[in-house]
């Protein structure tokens, strides 16, 4: 299963049996398995969204613990357990601002030409310095925080500013790795373990709301929750995004700042939060525990490896009930499930005989509601050269069909 473009819903399906297939999967699919996750949209709200950044593969190890850094680097440690003063003045250096810059093109009045280009700030965030190997200096923020950048400007603690390339990012985890190259740096952040957070943990989170003017803001909450999982939509397609919740004020900019337990350890990324009238402390982190895996991929080879299907899919639940019963066949009891709406040639998926119409609606026995659960199983309970069953519809008739799954580059998808 390759990467995914988003699911346009605002289309409509026409009243043509004959010529109902193409209409429905091919407008409202695009990209190789599609699904529905979204930073945001109309309730989960990322701090910025763009397009995506390009790669460049970085070959460095990072472990759960930072203690293996250069001697001239100091880990943040806290003395005094719970003095949220002293967490935040040793943790502040470990923490920069992030400025995705832009190209603009504009004439001496203003408007966008061809003549002329300068790079303008589309969006702002904030990293956390987790490593610095000689006088490269490692950072760990959200992807939607560098999608889209023609460059990336990094503030540090002192006011310094400097280049940044990207090691590596992948939009579905909304995690990325950049580097600057600076001798000045001495602080590195530590990683605690996120499976020993409970429900009432006080934390604190770091970050730049708003953007430099207010940088290394420091708010104080508790873990309002654990094992929490939201629904985003991401420029590669929807993904179930686990997560930490928390009541400590997290706002635009604060994207991939630490969330920080009495230890001074980072247990959390801040991603996002929800942001609608009447509502308020509902922000979300990504755990530490899965940021260090991602880490460790970006690191190693500028992106995450996950195993590939190579078909475009769509939720059961979003076609009108007239298609599932005039064009699939679907028996009336089928409610969820994800539709086959495009087989890549020569995919695990073309070389198992799934085709066009085939209705998802169980992987090695366990239930597949949407295309978002789909990509979830595979992408956690499988990797490339596994075997997975896919049980499915063809024409309302059940049948099961064996998928060997491969490894595909989103260049190829």
């Amino acid at each position: 299963m390759g990467y995914y473009d988003e699911i346009d819903q605002n289309n409509r399906v026409e009243r043509k049996k004959n010529s109902l297939l193409k209409p429905v999967l091919s407008s409202l699919i695009s990209g190789v398995l599609g699904g529905a996750v979204v930073y945001g949209a109309l309730t989960y709200l990322p701090f910025q969204d763009h397009n995506k950044a390009s790669n460049e593969t970085e070959h460095i190890a990072v472990s759960q613990n930072t203690n293996d850094q250069e001697a001239s680097v100091n880990v943040a440690k806290i003395s005094n357990q719970g003095d949220i003063a002293e967490i935040a003045e040793k943790l502040s250096p470990a923490i920069v601002g992030i400025s995705n810059l832009q190209q603009q093109r504009t004439d001496w009045f203003g408007s966008r030409q061809d003549s002329s280009s300068e790079e303008v700030e589309s969006g702002s965030g904030t990293g956390i310095i987790f490593k610095k190997s000689g006088n490269d200096v490692f950072i760990v923020t959200n992807n939607h925080v560098i999608e889209g950048a023609s460059s990336l400007e990094v503030t540090l603690s002192n006011g310094d500013k400097e280049k940044a390339e990207v090691v590596g990012a992948d939009s579905l985890t909304d995690l990325a790795v950049i580097k600057i190259n600076n001798n000045s740096v001495n602080t590195v952040a530590e990683f605690g373990d996120s499976d020993n957070i409970r429900v009432g943990d006080q934390v604190i989170a770091i970050g730049n709301p708003l953007g430099s003017d207010l940088s290394r803001t420091v708010t104080e909450g508790i873990i309002s929750g654990v094992n929490r999982t939201v629904t985003i939509t991401t420029s590669e397609g929807d993904w179930a995004l686990d997560v930490i919740q928390t009541d400590a004020a997290i706002n635009p900019g604060n994207s991939g700042g630490p969330l920080i337990n009495m230890d001074g350890k980072v247990i959390g990324v801040s991603s996002m939060k929800i942001s609608q009238e009447g509502v308020e402390g509902l922000g979300f982190a990504i755990p530490s525990n899965d940021v260090v895996k991602a880490i460790n991929q970006l690191m190693e080879k500028g992106k995450i490896d996950r195993p590939f299907l190579g078909v475009a899919l769509l939720n059961v639940s979003e076609l009108p009930d007239y298609f599932l019963r005039d064009t699939l066949n679907l028996p009336s009891d089928v409610k969820e499930g994800a539709v086959v709406g495009r087989v890549q040639a020569n995919s695990p998926a073309d070389q198992a005989g799934l085709q066009e119409k085939d209705v998802i609606v169980a992987l090695d026995g366990q239930s597949i509601h949407n295309t978002s659960e789909l990509r979830k199983y595979l992408y956690s309970e499988k990797k490339s050269g596994d075997s997975v069953k896919v049980k499915l519809y063809r024409d309302g008739k059940e049948k099961t069909v064996t998928v060997t799954l491969s490894s595909q580059d989103l260049s190829q998808t």
